[in-house]
């Protein structure tokens, strides 16, 4: 029967992409209760509607998933998220790269987030005090539910991070010891929290091998992830849990050791007796320092899954550029004499140590060191100066500077430039994503997935809130170039829909009977301003300035369960104030979309390149 009530909201006349690469043709769409309750050629009745939004030469897109993010402590003090939602991200992963806050306790939670992820200590022991004070929890169930009382403004789903639990099962100090293996009773924990994960609806487990994410505080200070230290047996016992059940571990492989990433990759295969293993790697990235090693990447995805795998790279489809105050760039942890000045959390014995000729002899030798696997590509001449209270060395290079100081070495001259400047010297390279032209490569693979925005991370470093509008960018200005790469349709589904359906989650797709998570977006301001950055205050962080995107023309209007969350740029009065979004749980995607998912899956092989038909033929509205 149909249902005659009037519609809450309607969006009228705007180009429809449901999420499935299928083509975007002109239509309406009436929102009601929360689910999309009609997609129509005709006109909607208007008839008692509260709002009608004219999306005339506008799209209308599903929300966007953003599968890697470290919101994990953000969420507990302002759980609106503004930064991700204003961007038309709609559904959120939480627990990335083996950090959660299940079952850790504050102190814990400090130490193993504080330094790795750039997250000041002290925030993230009163957050989860706090948060721990109001609605404690004591499994994943209980985290859901308390999650759940927030007023969540996106959609939230979770790793449960392999850190967290070995944490709190083993003690910081034996879980980041290498003699220590956890005794069978801990293992047996282990699975059991993980078990307990998965019936709560987490989408798997996130695990980390990379050893230059070091812990902060002054117990185990300097030593890396508790995940780190984890040998075959008790990842192959975890990995069957996710195995049997059909989810999915997310793992960042150690760089140095690229072997590991080969057993991760073998790892998902399937077979006679056993499932694929759902796994997501962190990360397809064409890297400057080692520019050869992404046609590996790509080829390695290609041939596992051709051999019965379920393997995705995770992917930035974006350049990576980061900014640093100083020398507190994670990028210096990859090397001793970085890891050295980074493990002294005193600024006097961090001067002391940057003036000892010893130090900057070692630092010279690490830095001209250009062997062996690496993510920065210790270049100092490839590293503007953006900010000094000296305004003489702004827009140049450290390298240049010691050029015009007589010839002193850029390490010599950088170490200077921070002995003198502290962290009032700001600077910025790219480590990544720098060839446009691999960069397209990389989007057409099917072996990868667009996420690894690290969002509510490193915030003074680094900010990819909207690679998703950048995406579509990319996508719209090779079109208008005559040089598609992927269609307009393609890019949305690779950004919304191809992710919910791998991660299992009702999320990503705008047809009838969906959730009405959505965005409407004005595809005339895809437009430079999103490549720029600025910064605003984070009331979570004490007012921390924080590296954010500012591209407020391009999104009109956000929606989470049908209510508006961000109407011209500007947040509505529910975000923060009254939960809009809710947990999803894996394994209970909409039924409704089923079929359709199912056809579309079976259209898009997972190895195979996107084959792209120029747009002129391929969909039946032209670009807008």
């Amino acid at each position: 029967m149909t249902d005659a009530r009037p519609f809450d909201t309607i969006l009228r006349n705007g180009r429809y992409f449901d999420g499935t690469g299928a083509p975007a043709p002109i239509r309406d769409v009436g929102i009601r209760d929360g689910r999309v309750a009609a997609v129509s050629a005709a006109p909607l009745d208007e008839t008692g509607c509260p709002r009608v939004i004219d999306a005339t030469d506008r799209w209308v897109l599903p929300g966007m998933v953003d599968i890697h993010t470290h919101y994990d402590v953000e969420v507990l003090r302002g759980p609106g998220l503004t930064e991700s939602l204003r961007h038309g991200v709609t559904t959120i992963l939480l627990g990335s790269c083996s950090l959660s806050t299940v079952h850790v306790d504050p102190v814990d939670a400090g130490d193993l987030f504080g330094r790795v992820e750039a997250i000041p200590r002290r925030h993230v022991i009163d957050h989860l005090t706090a948060a721990r004070q109001s609605a404690d929890w004591s499994s994943a169930s209980d985290y859901v539910d308390a999650l759940e009382r927030l007023a969540l403004g996106p959609n939230l789903a979770a790793f449960v991070g392999h850190s967290d639990l070995r944490t709190a099962t083993m003690g910081l100090d034996r879980a980041t010891r290498p003699e220590v293996r956890p005794s069978a009773a801990e293992q047996a924990q282990m699975e059991q929290w993980l078990t307990e994960a998965l019936d709560a609806g987490f989408v798997g487990m996130s695990a980390q091998q990379l050893l230059f994410d070091k812990l902060d505080g002054d117990r185990c200070r300097s030593r890396t992830l508790p995940s780190t230290y984890a040998k075959g047996r008790e990842m192959r016992r975890l990995r069957k849990v996710l195995r049997e059940r059909g989810r999915v571990i997310q793992a960042g492989p150690d760089a140095s050791h690229p072997h590991t990433i080969l057993l991760q990759a073998l790892a998902s295969i399937g077979g006679p007796r056993r499932k694929p293993l759902k796994t997501s790697l962190l990360s397809a990235a064409d890297i400057k320092a080692i520019p050869f090693v992404i046609h590996l990447m790509r080829g390695l995805a290609g041939t596992v899954n051709r051999l019965d795998a379920d393997f995705r790279w995770q992917h930035l489809p974006v350049p990576f550029e980061v900014y640093a105050d100083g020398i507190d760039l994670v990028i210096f942890e990859e090397f001793g004499s970085g890891a050295q000045a980074l493990h002294l959390s005193e600024k006097l014995a961090r001067d002391e140590l940057m003036r000892d000729p010893a130090y900057r002899t070692r630092f010279r030798k690490d830095y001209e060191s250009k062997y062996g696997p690496r993510v920065w590509h210790r270049d100092f001449f490839d590293a503007e100066i953006v900010a000094c209270p000296d305004a003489s060395v702004i827009g140049k290079s450290f390298g240049q500077v010691g050029v015009e100081r007589g010839g002193a070495h850029p390490v010599d001259a950088f170490l200077d430039l921070v002995l003198e400047h502290g962290t009032d010297i700001r600077w910025r390279t790219t480590i990544s994503g720098h060839r446009p032209k691999v960069l397209r490569k990389i989007a057409q693979e099917k072996g990868v997935q667009m996420g690894f925005s690290d969002a509510g991370a490193h915030l003074r470093n680094m900010a990819f809130y909207n690679f998703g509008l950048r995406l579509l960018k990319h996508v719209r200005d090779a079109e208008r170039a005559g040089q598609p790469f992927l269609t307009a349709e393609q890019a949305v589904h690779r950004l919304t829909g191809e992710l919910a359906e791998w991660y299992d989650l009702d999320a990503g797709r705008i047809r009838e009977g969906d959730r009405a998570d959505l965005m409407v977006l004005d595809p005339e301001r895809l437009d430079s301003s999103l490549e720029d950055y600025h910064e605003a205050p984070a009331p979570e962080y004490g007012g921390l300035a924080r590296m954010v995107n500012r591209n407020d023309a391009t999104v009109a209007a956000v929606f989470v369960g049908g209510e508006p969350v961000f109407l011209d740029g500007e947040p509505t009065e529910l975000v923060g104030r009254r939960r809009t979004g809710v947990f999803l749980r894996a394994g209970q995607a909409n039924p409704v979309a089923a079929e359709t998912l199912a056809q579309t899956a079976e259209a898009q092989a997972p190895n195979a390149w996107v084959e792209v038909t120029p747009p002129s033929t391929a969909i039946s509205a032209p670009l807008m």
